[in-house]
């Protein structure tokens, strides 16, 4: 893992050396905060869950804006190959790549902590449904993040992995549009798939296994792809 380990050091470096960091942060905060607070005071209710049901559709334009690059940058400008012969394994990229941007949502997911102090200064928040819901939404900007490294690991193309991992993304969040118009026999899977009702379902407070399972098991299927992915070219 010390190989993993300084690539991510590597990655946090480059994005908070470029203004990408500074402006999917900025940009995410005061669309997301306009829209929350917005509903909020028509609601005029203290609690979270407004953010939590937006985030899902705003994590489907940032989170691949964050990841693109990671190995699609790599792979067109020909450095991938020279970072594989040095002592590092295929696997120790992925997860340093994936380590870099998940670290970097986490700081912009705890930077709106802000949103909940707002929240507790004017009603009675309740804590444990928020506290709930940001570990969710902690988990599902993990899951978000491993799609956008397997979408940059499958291009040479920084834009096509980004409209790779939008449309992964999305396809995962639109499947909680889509339960009721589906055959009643599908309609448990596709609830299952729906990326948003386990960040709602944990959102209420309750932190099921389940539902953690769920962020974590897409997490390593994406990651082993990626890894997959990058080894396929030894075998040409």
């Amino acid at each position: 893992m010390t190989a993993a380990w300084a690539i991510t050091k590597r990655e946090i470096r480059t994005y908070f050396n470029s203004p990408v960091a500074y402006i999917v942060a900025t940009v995410y905060m005061i669309l997301v905060g306009f829209f929350f607070f917005t509903g909020l005071f028509m609601e005029k209710q203290a609690e979270m869950r407004g953010y939590f049901g937006l985030t899902p559709i705003f994590f489907c334009f940032i989170v691949p804006a964050i990841t693109m690059r990671l190995l699609a940058e790599e792979k067109g400008s020909g450095t991938l190959e020279l970072l594989i012969t040095m002592p590092v394994r295929d696997w120790e990229v992925v997860v340093g790549k994936f380590l870099a941007a998940f670290g970097l949502i986490v700081a912009i997911v705890a930077a709106t902590g802000v949103y909940a102090l707002t929240v507790a200064s004017v009603g009675d928040l309740d804590k444990g449904p928020a506290f709930a819901g940001y570990v969710s939404l902690t988990l599902m900007g993990g899951a978000y993040a491993a799609i956008g490294v397997m979408a940059s690991a499958f291009t040479r193309n920084q834009i096509v992995a980004f409209i790779l991992a939008f449309g992964i993304s999305f396809g995962l969040f639109i499947f909680g549009s889509i339960v009721q118009v589906m055959p009643e026999a599908l309609q448990p899977l596709v609830a299952f798939l729906a990326i948003g009702e386990h960040l709602q379902s944990m959102a209420r407070g309750v932190i099921d296994t389940r539902d953690v399972l769920y962020y974590l098991s897409i997490i390593a299927v994406c990651l082993v792809v990626a890894t997959v992915t990058l080894e396929s070219r030894k075998w040409r």
